[in-house]
């Protein structure tokens, strides 16, 4: 008899389906944590395939900032390898500084390494960021000062997918992660004006602003399934990217067939409504049409007015027009949110087991699943079962 395990805000479900079930599954790739995770990162900036190694970027006496954007894996792993590195190097602990900023998803609480200041950058102080360049448009692109009066920047961030978006994920960058507040809202607009066409002035913007800082010291990370770290690439910013692509590669898995449900859980930690439609967008691109998503994981995100009255019976167009319009960067937001569960969802059926109470999710015309005998129940109707692990990581082909 087929069997399902899942694993989801903590909690593990095994869920039997009768014989003969096609069942399909799909994990990330395997990774590495703690210790491991640090002779991984270690090895990677000490040897990279192309370029010099960290220690040779920095000379004593240099003031160095790590700036991590986003969230990372393994992230004590991987500032105390780097920190490590640099100690031996010759850089005094004292002219070290770590240097966060969460953008799109809530930055986890770490305690920074041994004997080094840590500083969470606040968008939203100007006094924190010092004018570097113009945009394409004349608009002024502010970045984080410390970056500026930094001898060295050490940039790291995760490499990743998101297929509410088609393809890569904007976390991970300088850009916008260390700018201003406006900035980011600026970004936001012109994704919701141009689309695909706003991503490319933000490739652009990361370009000159990488260029103008002079940054050659990037790592890129790639999680692993359950929170592990899968690879660590080392190098200047382009080839380090490159090379997280290609090690990113075990999230992009491909299906022969679409499925009549795709189950979807999320990965550790993400439990936004924004993650939750990176999972249906991964999802949709491996079911029917007329087929059923089912995602898991613990969103309790209430649902903006734009989601809303889109499912009460608005249509979407006038809505998303009016949103941009008001210039409100929450109601833009919600907007996007809005199309892109939109143009995933399509026709397909949509069940829930999340933290939102049911009436809200019957309320916006989705299904409640309150329990594991509702998801086994829907996996004994279909023919063809998919379970993607960590949805929200993953941009599935077929």
């Amino acid at each position: 008899m087929p069997r399902i395990s899942l694993t989801f805000a903590a909690e593990s479900l095994e869920l039997d389906l009768p014989e003969g079930s096609l069942v399909t599954q799909f994990h990330g790739p395997a990774g590495v944590c703690d210790e491991q995770a640090v002779q991984l990162v270690a090895q990677a900036i000490a040897a990279p395939g192309h370029g010099p190694p960290l220690s040779a970027h920095v000379v004593p006496g240099d003031r160095v900032v790590i700036a991590i954007a986003g969230v990372i894996p393994q992230a004590a792993a991987v500032e105390g390898a780097v920190v490590d590195c640099l100690h031996e190097a010759g850089i005094d602990p004292a002219e070290i500084t770590v240097l966060r900023a969460g953008v799109f998803e809530p930055q986890p609480t770490q305690e920074p390494a041994a004997d080094v200041s840590a500083v969470l950058f606040d968008p939203s102080v100007e006094s924190a960021t010092a004018y570097l360049a113009a945009d394409a448009e004349a608009r002024p692109l502010y970045i984080a000062r410390a970056l500026v009066d930094a001898d060295v920047v050490v940039t790291i961030g995760s490499f990743g997918w998101d297929a509410a978006l088609g393809g890569r994920s904007l976390e991970g960058e300088l850009w916008p992660s260390f700018g201003r507040v406006e900035n980011r809202q600026q970004l936001l607009l012109s994704v919701a004006r141009r689309g695909r066409g706003g991503l490319v002035d933000w490739r652009s913007s990361v370009h000159d602003i990488t260029w103008q800082l002079g940054v050659c010291a990037n790592l890129r990370l790639v999680a692993g399934r359950s929170g592990s770290l899968h690879a660590a690439c080392f190098g200047l910013p382009e080839e380090a990217t490159r090379l997280a692509r290609t090690a990113a590669a075990g999230w992009r898995p491909t299906g022969e067939e679409t499925a009549d449900l795709t189950v979807a859980t999320l990965s550790a930690g993400a439990a936004s409504l924004t993650a939750a439609i990176r999972a249906i967008a991964a999802a949709a691109r491996l079911t029917h049409p007329e087929g059923t998503i089912c995602v898991m994981g613990p969103v309790a995100e209430t649902p903006g007015i734009v989601l809303s009255r889109w499912r009460q019976g608005v249509p979407l167009p006038p809505l998303f027009r009016e949103a941009v319009a008001s210039r409100d960067p929450v109601l833009i937001a919600d907007a996007l949110q809005t199309r892109h569960l939109a143009r995933a969802l399509g026709e397909r059926r949509l069940v829930l087991s999340c933290g939102l109470p049911e009436a809200v999710v019957e309320d916006l015309g989705f299904g409640h699943a309150s329990n594991s005998a509702v998801i086994e129940r829907l996996a004994h109707q279909a023919e063809h079962v998919v379970v993607l692990h960590e949805a929200d990581r993953m941009l599935p082909h077929n």
